[in-house]
């Protein structure tokens, strides 16, 4: 590895790192978020599923943008964007200001979560890539590990805002580094136009169906989902006819591509709610305050980070998608194990689900990536990047609107207090049940496409 490589890694670990961390770090804080700006539970759930539904509405946008305008210049943008909202989230003085801070804070968040990855698969070679992929990640399990411990003694200590500041220097030596450091620039769509019809079907329909999709026992939300979803199939016959998609659908011919991003969805889908069931039981059921959770809320991510360099390396001499198919194998088992926990569990059993959890998704998701990123030709690892970012954050968006769902139809619109934590309790053992099929169904899904050629020739 050479120093520039080095430097394309440490830069795109460190924006994954940070990004994820201020998201992960708020989610731990969200109790004392509702305090201070009066959220209902189902509002306050709401300061992570905008976050990640911006996220979702430019994330395939933001694939072409980068292919056409370069890697650097698009990190570089939403660099700024996502400091920015960051610096104006420090000063909010009511919820609806918040809120609208962490929809720019994803858009900002979407544009990197691209970039970063497209260009290190475009600096490393194939026989390294890998395991420079598997180290990418690290920087998004480190932090999901660090977020919860270093997020909760700060929210606890010295409030939610103390996050915002000790994260914004980071992010603009990240800012630095990437003006400095990178004097290459990777460009693949140059010549192309930015197919804009499509990108607005897409962020319109998705929009749509996510929020729809967390309303469904309304008619509204169930109206707002049909119109989501029909939009999505318009897009989709749209960017079949269109010389220069803005995702080009044409790559799900590759049955490896397809199952393995549909595998990504599901499990993506599966655990991300996970976090948010474990941190409610430990600090509502159990009593716990928020540092005391973000250290048992450590665990899962402990032993993600420990697995996912290992298995990128490993990825690299035998098929990736037999590696995702026994790691997501012991997340289902994780996840099962928590489905069953109540208000009597010792913390010792759910400890040990956790890390069952951990350890097979630090197997799952590198290799799933490696797969992915894998299956395209060269020229369009743009769009491959925007895949694997957009079933990351549509599955994760899905998942918290699947939590959010089940309280709306368990508990309603009702402020989580003693009186009502027997619904709660219900809530999050209906949804980590549900969480435990999906996994197996992106057990499935790993194994199909194994035997398919490298990538879909479309000429």
């Amino acid at each position: 590895m050479d120093n520039f490589e080095k430097y394309v890694l440490v830069i795109a670990a460190v924006t994954s790192f940070f990004t994820v961390f201020l998201s992960s770090a708020v989610m731990i804080s969200v109790p004392s978020l509702a305090v201070e700006f009066g959220m209902s539970n189902i509002v306050q759930n709401w300061v992570t599923m905008l976050f990640f539904l911006s996220v979702a509405a430019v994330t395939v946008p933001a694939g072409q943008i980068s292919g056409k305008f370069g890697l650097k210049k698009t990190m570089v943008f939403g660099m700024v964007l996502y400091i920015i909202s960051s610096i104006v989230c420090v000063f909010s003085i009511s919820k609806d200001m918040f809120l609208i801070c962490r929809i720019f804070q994803g858009a900002g968040a979407g544009f990197l979560n691209v970039a970063a990855m497209a260009m290190v698969v475009s600096a490393f070679k194939p026989q390294d890539r890998g395991q420079a992929i598997g180290l990418t990640v690290v920087g998004v399990y480190l932090a999901t590990s660090l977020s919860p411990v270093i997020g909760g003694f700060l929210n606890f200590s010295f409030g939610w805002r103390s996050i915002f500041y000790i994260t914004l220097p980071f992010l603009f030596l990240c800012l630095g580094l990437l003006i400095t450091k990178i004097n290459k620039e990777w460009v693949t769509f140059k010549d192309k136009p930015l197919d804009t019809k499509g990108s607005v079907l897409y962020a319109v329909g998705i929009v749509l169906f996510i929020f729809g999709f967390t309303m469904l026992n309304e008619t509204t939300g169930v109206i707002l989902t049909v119109v989501g979803l029909i939009l999505i199939a318009i897009f989709v016959v749209t960017e079949i006819k269109v010389k220069a998609p803005v995702f080009d659908v044409r790559l799900f011919k590759n049955s490896k591509f397809s199952s393995a991003n549909f595998a990504a969805l599901c499990a993506y889908l599966a655990t991300f709610a996970i976090v948010t069931i474990i941190n409610y039981y430990l600090q509502y059921i159990r009593g716990l305050d928020s540092s005391q959770a973000g250290m048992i809320l450590l665990i899962t991510p402990v032993f993600q980070v420990v697995m996912a360099p290992i298995a990128g390396r490993i990825s690299d001499k035998i098929n990736p998608q037999i590696l995702s198919a026994v790691g997501i194998g012991f997340g289902a088992l994780g996840i099962f194990l928590i489905s069953i926990v109540d208000t009597t569990t010792p913390l010792i059993y759910l400890m040990v689900a956790m890390a069952f959890q951990g350890f097979g998704f630090g197997l799952f998701s590198s290799p799933n990536t490696n797969a992915i990123m894998g299956s395209v030709h060269p020229k369009d690892t743009p769009i491959a990047s925007a895949s694997v970012a957009t079933m990351r954050v549509i599955g994760q968006t899905l998942s918290m609107g699947m939590f959010t769902l089940i309280f709306a139809y368990i508990m309603g619109n009702v402020p989580i207090i003693p009186a009502n934590y027997h619904l709660l309790m219900l809530s999050c053992q209906l949804a980590a049940g549900i969480c435990t099929v999906l996994c197996v169904v992106s057990i499935f899904s790993s194994l199909v496409g194994i035997r398919s050629k490298a990538y879909y020739d479309k000429s």
